[in-house]
């Protein structure tokens, strides 16, 4: 086997084995200024864009044990997404998606040992980013806190209500 081809497997072997996510989209009939844009994108969101072959992206996933990314079938000219933060990518995708009418488009994924179909995409694409979801996590732990010093500060006011109720009967009584 020639030397490119033994480096090119290693270099894909790299992709597959430490991206949290792989995207597959077209891309034909895309400008190179539009895929060129689309790539700083990418980069901007933490993710890298890549023109690889289906089938070596399938015969690597094979030989690496990814048996779900090896039975996928991925046809036509496909370009790869991988990085760490699927949330940013997906919603890179989708804006160019609409931006390109479609000429980008997402046809499928992996994560986390999982096979994305277009709709769970579009879904990832949908959810809030990584920090807001921090955000409103923050949001819930902190209003625990503030419930229980309500209930707390209730029973005493509570109590407090009755010690008045009970003093001014007693002082209508006399």
């Amino acid at each position: 086997m020639r030397q490119e081809k033994i480096q090119l497997g290693q270099d894909v072997a790299q992709i597959l084995l430490n991206s949290k996510f792989l995207f597959f989209v077209s891309y034909k009939g895309l400008k190179v200024k539009d895929m060129n844009e689309f790539r700083s994108k990418l980069i901007e969101a933490g993710a890298n864009c890549h023109i690889l072959k289906n089938r070596v992206v399938r015969k690597i996933a094979e030989l690496n044990g990814l048996d779900a990314l090896a039975s996928l079938k991925v046809t036509g000219d496909s370009a790869v997404i991988f990085g760490d933060d699927p949330g940013a990518a997906a919603k890179v995708v989708s804006k160019f998606t609409k931006d390109t009418n479609n000429v980008i488009a997402a046809k499928c994924g992996y994560f986390d040992g999982a096979v994305l179909t277009v709709d769970d995409i579009k879904a990832i694409a949908d959810l809030p980013s990584r920090e807001a979801l921090l955000c409103q996590l923050l949001g819930l732990i902190n209003t625990i806190p503030t419930q229980l010093v309500r209930v707390i500060s209730a029973r005493s006011v509570s109590v407090v209500n009755v010690v008045n109720a009970y003093k001014e009967k007693l002082e209508k009584a006399n």
